[in-house]
């Protein structure tokens, strides 16, 4: 259940060139600064250069959407700052997803990530997890570098990942467990997912001198938008297409992963649910007639549109809380599209 398809194409996603443009040269810098061997891996799996250090033609900025950057610079203009003083925040906030992804695809044991073999499948799994810790590292000294990050700033960047890694771990255990409940799931993908965004959004408010009061619906809005976005991200991975979203569609499914559909259904009553089950607890692989078969399962009872209608409730939860912030006008605006974009993603 990787935070991986941040880089799928979505109707009117908004523009976040200007985004590029603030973050990249900051963010290059960061990478350059790491040794040799992680830098080219890390070069690498932002999609800068080929395995061989070769520049990548045409030459990419980076990775995915670059959402998490594009909501700390958001949220710094919704509380009245320019968004150049949450720069080292949106660098950091963007070296911690790498290095989450990093991690993730060792763990998962996926092999491709944005269109091309995952770093690990390349560089083999100890390049990649030095990496994912040496762009942890960076993260921490883009932060606690910058102007006001030691206090604050750096205190969320650290409770962050503190949830983080706790959702990461109760992911891992939920392949062995048996039984699931939404509300573990939720508190799973609050931790993996919604504390990274729910710190990018604080970040911005932090670092653009907001008060306490502000800075929490920040955090709130991000943290309920984490959520939504990874049970869309749910969605995408079990009925989405490969080549929109950069992964192998089926492999959560092929993985037994307890994805929120999969939850949702295990949990409903009916023959459907029980076959899923039986699926699920098999022995051996799962074929492609399996995952096929689990799909039309998820449908019959109602998973997918659990999953979906989550994804709403969530969302909405996270405007709400946007709005406790007091945004400015035009950031709200671009909030609200950015927020949309990334729960509507194209399946």
């Amino acid at each position: 259940m990787s935070q991986s398809t941040d880089s799928a194409p979505v109707a009117d996603f908004p523009r976040l060139d200007w985004v590029d443009e603030a973050l990249t040269p900051a963010l290059r810098a960061a990478v350059e600064a790491l040794p040799a061997a992680e830098r080219l891996v890390a070069r690498y799996h932002r999609g800068w250069c080929e395995a061989d250090g070769a520049p990548r033609r045409p030459a990419k900025s980076g990775g995915g959407k670059a959402v998490r950057p594009a909501l700390t610079l958001l949220c710094a203009l919704a509380v009245g700052a320019r968004p150049s003083a949450a720069v080292p925040g949106a660098v950091a906030v963007e070296l911690v997803h790498d290095f989450t992804l990093l991690h993730d695809d060792v763990i998962d044991g996926d092999a491709l990530r944005r269109h091309r073999p995952a770093a690990w499948s390349l560089f083999g799994t100890p390049a990649a997890v030095l990496t994912g810790d040496a762009l942890l590292v960076a993260a921490l000294r883009a932060l606690t570098d910058a102007p006001g990050g030691q206090g604050p700033a750096a205190q969320e960047l650290v409770g962050a990942l503190l949830e983080l890694v706790e959702g990461q771990s109760r992911d891992v255990a939920f392949e062995q467990a048996y039984e699931v409940s939404v509300a573990d799931y939720l508190a799973m993908a609050t931790g993996k997912t919604g504390a990274l965004i729910g710190c990018a959004c604080a970040l911005g408010g932090v670092l653009g001198g907001a008060d306490p009061d502000r800075v929490a619906g920040l955090r709130e809005f991000g943290r309920r938008l984490g959520v939504a976005f990874q049970c869309a991200d749910d969605v995408l991975g079990i009925w989405g297409r490969s080549a929109l979203s950069g992964k192998p569609v089926g492999a959560d499914l092929a993985a037994r992963k307890k994805s929120l559909p999969v939850v949702a259904a295990l949990a409903a009553p009916g023959a459907a649910s029980r076959r899923l089950r039986d699926l699920y607890r098999a022995p051996g692989p799962l074929g492609a007639n399996d995952i096929a078969l689990a799909r039309r399962l998820l449908e019959e009872t109602g998973g997918r549109r659990a999953a979906e209608e989550e994804a709403h409730r969530q969302l909405a939860a996270a405007l709400r809380a946007l709005a406790r912030a007091r945004p400015t006008a035009d950031a709200c605006r671009q909030l609200h599209a950015l927020a949309r974009a990334m729960t509507h993603r194209a399946s």
